[in-house]
This record gives C-alpha cells, sequence and structure tokens, in this order.
C-alpha cells in the first residue's frame, strides 16, 4: 500500500514547474509580438513607398500628354482634361493615418511627392522627384 501512495505523489507537476513553464511562454509571446509589430511597420512602410511611385508614374504620365506641364496641385485624381485621360483615378493615403502624400510643384516642370510618417526606416521620411 505505501508504494501505491509514493506513485500517486510523484504524480504531476509541482509549482515551480509550471511557473517555469508559463515563464518561458511568456517569454515566446513577447518576441513574436514585437516581431509581428515590426513587420506590420514595414508592410505599411512598403505600401507607402509603392504608392508614391504609382503617384509618380500618373505625374509622368500626365506630363507627357498633357502638354509638358505639371499639374499644379493633386485633387482627388490625375486627369487630363485635353485630351480626357485619366492616369491615377484615386489619390492613395496613408494606411496609418489617413493623410494624402506632400505633394510640392516647383513652376510646371518639376515637383516633389513626399511622406514624412514612415515607421521602421528614416525619420525623416521618403520622397521622389520628376524623372524629367
Amino acid at each position: 500500500m505505501k508504494k501505491s501512495f509514493a506513485l500517486r505523489l510523484t504524480e504531476g507537476f509541482t509549482l515551480l514547474e509550471m511557473l517555469i513553464v508559463l515563464g518561458i511562454i511568456a517569454v515566446i509571446l513577447s518576441v513574436l509580438t514585437v516581431s509581428f509589430s515590426t513587420t506590420q511597420k514595414k508592410s505599411r512602410d512598403a505600401k507607402r513607398k509603392g504608392d508614391l511611385k504609382a503617384l509618380q508614374n500618373g505625374l509622368e504620365q500626365y506630363y507627357s500628354t498633357c502638354g509638358f506641364e505639371y499639374p499644379a496641385s493633386l485633387g482627388s485624381a490625375i486627369a487630363c482634361t485635353t485630351p480626357p485621360v485619366v492616369f491615377v483615378s484615386t489619390i492613395p493615403t496613408d494606411p496609418k493615418s489617413g493623410a494624402t502624400p506632400i505633394y510640392t510643384p516647383v513652376g510646371t516642370t518639376s515637383f516633389s511627392l513626399c511622406t514624412n510618417s514612415l515607421e521602421s526606416e528614416s525619420p525623416t521620411g521618403f520622397c521622389v522627384n520628376n524623372q524629367q
């Protein structure tokens, strides 16, 4: 009888073993959370850069089609009236804040298009300029 009683006491986990396992799980979860957060930031930055490149391409098409001039401002789309052509139907917004890119025309022959909200890279932002 004493043997079976002794076996019952050794079956199961001690409180210390349970706390160690919970601590290891907490460390793993915190590392995964930080990694996921970094991945999200990089994804939003890639979207911002891609949107600026798409706008840059639309502005270059506008320039070559609409009399070799860049638009004075970005409205809700990049479109030419003569000939009637739409190059970018909707100006993309920032995936986190919803802000539109900063468009700075320099006369009618040059422009700068910037975003100041990169999260994972340079704190100064990202800009593209005219290619002409």
